[in-house]
């Protein structure tokens, strides 16, 4: 058996109230154009941790401090058949210093809190699985590697 390449992505999960904070992506973005999304990113040369800090001020100028994350989920995505795979790693903020705005006006449009049980079309796709399994305190989940 080979081993295969994996793309490793940190998403934060801001809540307030029973909602979640959520970005429109911009339509000319090349991944999921005009839909919503929780902040996120791609882990570069350092730890998941590190990631989530450093996106939290990036996308949405706020600070928060690696102790205040939560690992919440982990989504074993496939998008395609021949795509490379994608751990997503869904951190909860639990605490954050600032108000989040939108940073990156030309990857987003739109930024609002939106809850669980109404979340907005549309949706990412592995999105609106992880985050109906974290509602449901399902830590794991994997989509698109078939039966």
């Amino acid at each position: 058996m080979r081993t295969q390449p994996t793309i490793v992505g940190v998403h934060l999960v801001f809540e307030h109230l029973g909602r979640v904070l959520l970005q429109r992506r911009a339509p000319g973005v090349a991944f999921a154009p005009g839909t919503w999304h929780v902040p996120a990113g791609h882990l570069e040369a350092e730890s998941a941790t590190a990631c989530a800090v450093r996106e939290s001020g990036d996308e949405l100028g706020v600070q928060i401090e690696a102790q205040d994350l939560r690992l919440v989920h982990v989504l074993h995505y496939r998008g395609t058949a021949a795509g490379t795979p994608r751990m997503q790693l869904f951190f909860r903020v639990l605490a954050y210093r600032g108000t989040p705005r939108i940073c990156a006006p030309d990857r987003h449009t739109a930024l609002e809190w939106h809850p669980y049980a109404a979340l907005p079309a549309p949706l990412v796709d592995y999105t609106a699985v992880a985050l109906t399994a974290i509602a449901a305190n399902r830590p794991y989940a994997a989509m698109g590697w078939g039966a």
